[in-house]
């Protein structure tokens, strides 16, 4: 076997134990196989290679590994792990199992997850969807989360699988603690201050995060013109929509309250343009004389210092929460959500973010948690979306569509 002499598959070496052992491992098991092919190390000049249970011990004693670290699928091939070990007079190391980490709505098989590389179906395996290393940390998420979740799911023996919102829950909890925050529309729909000078410009103080008193504030520009989310105005608004439509006020973040006056649409009957009112006197964080309140308080970003941006929103890269549960036939690529990856491509953020660091992470406020992508550019930043944030009037909206 060792010179060569033999084909591929035509003779293996055994290990002679016990052909009877109930456990199937221990019956006479294969310790090196044939195979002509070539190693990145040593070239052709091996044709026998030793199989996994045959190894395993061996490296882990020549590596002094005290503990080896196995998932469930290994406790009946500890037997010849210890086998081989003690045949072998070599280092004990000892084997343990638990069961290997399992995510809802993900796949974790690194042989699966080649396919999806492979196939094209994700862009690489940094691809900000796929649960590997590089692909978390493009997305926006921070060592400190990563070992904060494993830590709350523990360690067991029994097969299970951890909900997905799970690891969400503690990216959001560490980010909301560093991350900064900025204001970022991603669905511009103009809004124009009628009453306010038309060549003024204010800067307005934004708080960089009140979870963190030492993060101090920065300026963002106020002007006549600027653009909200298209989901922060109405026309018609229904019960429990306190944000902006017709006749109703909100406070813009830092800066005033305004008031709805009118709106004007397009040839489709959409609208383009939202017209308001302010008053000058609640600036900033300050009540009306009056005391009035509103119920609302909406982002915005200025037209005139607005920064292109395009954002790409990740959901979910599944459909079923186990995605290997499949019907005959089929494999796990059937259940690859078709819609996981927007892509919008005319956001406006504030101009603070124009030359923002690759892997920098920011909160978009009222909007969630988002990392710089590797390919921005000077002036054109990218951002991935790490996790939304929680949406109580998506949830209302929800509820309502669903009685009706």
């Amino acid at each position: 076997m060792r010179k060569g002499e033999f084909p591929d598959g035509t003779r293996v070496l055994r290990a002679k134990i016990d052909m009877a052992s109930p456990n199937l491992n221990m019956r006479d098991p294969v310790m090196y196989r044939i195979l002509h092919a070539e190693h990145h190390r040593t070239g052709d000049k091996w044709c026998i290679y030793p199989m996994y249970d045959y190894a395993h011990g061996q490296s882990d004693s020549l590596e002094k590994v005290t503990h080896s670290m196995c998932s469930l699928e290994f406790a009946d091939h500890q037997p010849l792990y210890n086998w081989f070990i003690e045949q072998l007079g070599i280092f004990p190391s000892q084997q343990i199992e638990f069961d290997r980490l399992s995510l809802t709505y993900t796949m974790m098989s690194k042989r699966n997850l080649r396919r999806l590389v492979e196939e094209g179906r994700v862009t690489g395996w940094d691809d900000p969807r796929m649960p590997t290393l590089c692909g978390l940390r493009r997305r926006g998420y921070t060592p400190e989360a990563i070992r904060n979740f494993v830590t709350a799911a523990g360690v067991s023996r029994t097969n299970g699988i951890v909900e997905l919102e799970m690891l969400e829950h503690f990216v959001r909890e560490d980010l909301n603690r560093r991350a900064p925050r900025v204001m970022a529309v991603l669905r511009p729909l103009k809004v124009v201050i009628d009453n306010y000078p038309e060549n003024q410009v204010e800067e307005m103080d934004a708080v960089n995060n009140p979870e963190d008193a030492g993060a101090g504030t920065r300026k963002v520009p106020f002007s006549r013109v600027l653009y909200i989310e298209q989901e922060d105005f109405r026309e018609h608004p229904p019960k429990q929509y306190f944000r902006l439509s017709p006749g109703r006020e909100v406070r813009l973040r830092y800066g005033y309250f305004v008031t709805c006056t009118g709106a004007v649409k397009n040839d489709k009957g959409e609208v383009v343009e939202v017209h308001c009112t302010y008053d000058p006197a609640t600036r900033g964080g300050n009540s009306p004389p009056d005391g009035r309140k509103v119920k609302s308080t909406i982002h915005w970003v200025s037209e005139a210092h607005a920064i292109d941006a395009e954002v790409r929103v990740y959901g979910k890269l599944f459909t079923k929460e186990n995605p290997s549960e499949v019907k005959e036939g089929q494999d796990f690529t059937a259940n690859l959500a078709p819609n996981s990856l927007e892509v919008i491509s005319h956001a406006k953020v504030e101009p603070s973010l124009a030359n923002a660091a690759s892997g920098q992470r920011c909160q978009f406020e009222r909007l969630g948690y988002f990392c710089v992508d590797p390919d921005s550019k000077p002036g054109k930043p990218v951002f991935n979306r790490t996790a939304a944030l929680k949406d109580t009037w998506a949830k209302v909206e929800k509820k309502q569509g669903q009685k009706a």
